[in-house]
């Protein structure tokens, strides 16, 4: 087959390159250059030229075909305003899933079937499988500690058809032993830990080239102010400046997210102080101390009927009929068991045990609850 694959600079898509190679697949690699702001630098080099000129040795030394896409605009009017409009609003967005809903899995694919490609690989950690009456289904990677099945959580019937995942059995270490082997340029290279569109850049540095610094008031609420209710799904506590005391300053509520620990420059607690809710329209963050504080924890969540979205067409349950299903809400978390019911104005998602740090605008993922390895769809943190 002829395949493009999304080089990113990084070792999995560079091994993605060369297992497809291997298989005798003619292979073209294409680096996507999604943000070109020059204004946001690290040391003052552009923080995509290094992943790109690593794309372009990897595609050099494997001897195929290599091409940079501009995405950028694109990403600017999908992606970053988009962004930057659920933090002011006091939102948290997962950027990641959207590069993959808006950009990778869809403008991205549609270059790539401009060049005459069978299917488009990436160097994701997940599988995809197709039964016997052509539906695909999205599969957990192999490896549980690079599972990447979470960030494709959004993906669709038809973006699955021509994709294929050449990781999707592997296990990290193997895939730095093969980056080795083959001697690709890069493979002794850390994995990114910056925005999947801007690069090395972390978070806040991005935030502040947009949001401005306003300064408020951290309030700590205690533990006993906090008071649960039968609508808590649906209304989660509600958090008051007048049950607290004013314990510090931040720059801004929209710089937070809820369970965030880092930056609020608190001291004197014998337990560090979390993020348990904030109030935009005084600008104000409620803080809990402990990680077991009441305020951290919820019961379940909210989705917009509008923002819940289906990978397998038929795993959506009738109207009001409850269906287990087993969920995370970040990377990296643990699956949860969890029971889905439509309403009819909403999803509503009651956990089996009560999770901490859920945040409006993130999303959950929701999986098979027999196997665990099948995700259904997932659908936007409202409540």
């Amino acid at each position: 087959m002829r395949v493009v694959v999304g080089l990113s600079g990084g070792v999995d898509s560079s091994v993605a390159a060369h297992l497809l190679l291997e298989q005798g697949h003619e292979v073209i690699g294409l680096y996507m250059r999604n943000w070109v702001d020059e204004s946001v630098t690290i040391n003052n080099a552009c923080p995509w030229v290094d992943d790109a000129n690593d794309a372009m040795l990897v595609a050099a030394h494997l001897g195929i075909p290599f091409q940079v896409i501009d995405l950028s605009e694109a990403y600017r009017e999908r992606i970053v305003e988009y962004m930057f409009a659920e933090y002011k609003a006091g939102r948290t967005p997962n950027p990641d899933i959207l590069c993959n809903r808006e950009i990778k899995f869809d403008l991205f694919r549609e270059a790539a079937m401009q060049l005459d490609a069978d299917v488009v690989a990436t160097g994701h950690y997940c599988r995809k499988m197709t039964d016997e009456a052509g539906v695909h289904h999205l599969m957990a990677g192999r490896d549980n500690n690079k599972d990447q099945s979470y960030f494709l959580c959004q993906v669709q019937q038809e973006q699955l058809a021509d994709v294929i995942f050449p990781l999707g059995e592997l296990e990290k270490p193997n895939v730095r032993k093969i980056a080795l082997a083959a001697g690709l340029p890069n493979a002794t290279k850390k994995d990114s830990q910056g925005l999947c569109f801007v690069g090395k850049v972390k978070l806040p540095t991005f935030l502040q080239q947009r949001l401005e610094v306003e300064k408020g008031a951290i309030v700590e609420i205690p533990a006993a102010a906090v008071h649960y209710d039968a609508d808590e799904i649906l209304e989660p506590h509600i958090l008051h400046a007048a049950d607290g005391a004013v314990v510090g300053e931040h720059p801004g509520a929209h710089f937070f997210t809820i369970g965030q620990r880092r930056g609020l420059h608190v001291g004197g607690k014998a337990e560090p102080l979390f993020v348990i809710g904030k109030d935009m329209a005084s600008n104000t963050l409620f803080v809990g101390e402990g990680d077991q504080h009441p305020g951290l924890w919820r019961t379940g969540l909210a989705i917009a009927s509008n923002e819940m979205h289906w990978i397998k067409p038929d795993a959506a349950p009738e109207m009001g009929a409850p269906l287990k299903v087993l969920t995370r809400i970040r990377y990296r978390q643990p699956l949860f068991g969890a029971t889905l019911t439509q309403h009819p104005s909403h999803w509503s998602l009651a956990f089996d045990a009560p999770q901490s740090g859920v945040a409006a605008g993130q999303f959950a993922a929701i999986y098979d609850a027999q196997t665990g390895e099948e995700v259904l769809g997932s659908g936007v943190i409202n409540a």
